[in-house]
Order: C-alpha cells, then sequence, then structure tokens
C-alpha cells in the first residue's frame, strides 16, 4: 500500500519560513515519476505549487517561484518544499503528490497558516 505522509505544517509568520516534508512509503521511490506539492485554500480549486521528477527537473507555479524551493531525496524515500518568505495568500492546506505511470497517489495533507 502506497502511502505518503506530509509532516512540517504549522504557524510561520510572514516573512519567516517553514519546510514541509513528504515520505513515501511501500513503493520504490525510483518507480515515481513525478512527486509534486499542491494546496487549496479556503473557498478555492486545489492548484500545483510545484513538482520535481525522477531527474530532477523542476516546475514552480508563477505565485511561488523564488520563494519556494522544492527538492526530492530518493535516499530518504521523500521530497521536501522550502518555504522562504511566505506570504498570507500561502496559507492553505498543502499537499503531497506522486505520480506513478498512470496512477497518481495524495497525502491527508498539512496545514499551512501565514500570521502577517
Amino acid at each position: 500500500q502506497v502511502q505518503l505522509v506530509e509532516s512540517g505544517g504549522g504557524l510561520v509568520q510572514a516573512g519567516g519560513s517553514l519546510r514541509l516534508s513528504c515520505a513515501a512509503s511501500g513503493i520504490s521511490f525510483r518507480l515515481i515519476n513525478v512527486m509534486g506539492w499542491y494546496r487549496q485554500a479556503p473557498g478555492k480549486q486545489r492548484e500545483l505549487v510545484a513538482r520535481i521528477t525522477s531527474d530532477g527537473n523542476t516546475n514552480y507555479a508563477d505565485s511561488v517561484k523564488g520563494r519556494f524551493t522544492i527538492a526530492r531525496d530518493n535516499g530518504k524515500n521523500a521530497v521536501s518544499l522550502q518555504r522562504n518568505t511566505p506570504k498570507s495568500e500561502d496559507t492553505a492546506a498543502y499537499y503531497c503528490a506522486a505520480s506513478c505511470g498512470s496512477l497518481d497517489y495524495w497525502g491527508q495533507g498539512t496545514q499551512v497558516t501565514v500570521s502577517s
């Protein structure tokens, strides 16, 4: 059974920093083509924040470019999202996702609240 478990959410002050982590289990990490972070704010649709391929290529939403960094640790079966200078509009539930061919897996999500 594939599981993605996020950690690192919580309350952060605007201008601070926060690191989210996602640990994958139940699957060989090398079989995961793409890992990504999505977020969903109240009343809004879930949106892509950042993603990283198995060979390290990254994509970011325009709203987070230059502030967020996604990284993949194949040895630990984990992916992280470093958030620098968060803004109040970054407040959302953040979800880790993994794509393995035609199969997609999701974590339960972790809430991040940015206080101004």
